[in-house]
């Protein structure tokens, strides 16, 4: 994968300028589509990926980050990156099982499983 592009380049999928007023949120996403992925930091990792945005080129690169630290925070709290990965929908892990085989093995290499994700491992588990 290609860390100098964008997922606007990467999905070939470049949003149009919203008609009307548009949310900070969705502001942020569209600005965050045109960086190039390898710029991307936790917190932009994190925000992207609880929209649904990019996953299959996302997932990938915040897997990297857990691995070398599962509990990686953004600026929400610690393990928000986790969080965001482990609550996308069982369709998305139907479709990329090898992601979600990865996941699964990060999250029982977890000694303690902080409070705040208990039970978003729960019902990843239970996928």
């Amino acid at each position: 994968m290609n860390r100098d592009l964008s997922l606007e380049e990467l999905e070939r999928d470049h949003w149009s300028a919203p008609s009307g007023g548009e949310t900070r949120l969705m502001a942020t996403v569209r600005e965050l589509r045109r960086k190039p992925i390898g710029g991307l930091t936790v917190e932009d990792m994190r925000l992207l990926i609880r929209q649904d945005v990019g996953l299959a080129h996302l997932l990938p690169l915040a897997l990297e980050v857990l691995r070398a630290n599962p509990l990686a925070e953004g600026d929400m709290y610690e393990g928000d990156l986790l969080a965001a990965a482990l609550t996308r929908s069982a369709e998305f892990w139907s479709e990329f099982p090898e992601l979600r085989r990865e996941v699964h093995l990060i999250v029982s290499e977890l000694a303690d499983v902080p409070p705040a994700l208990k039970r978003e491992v729960e019902e990843f588990l239970a996928l």
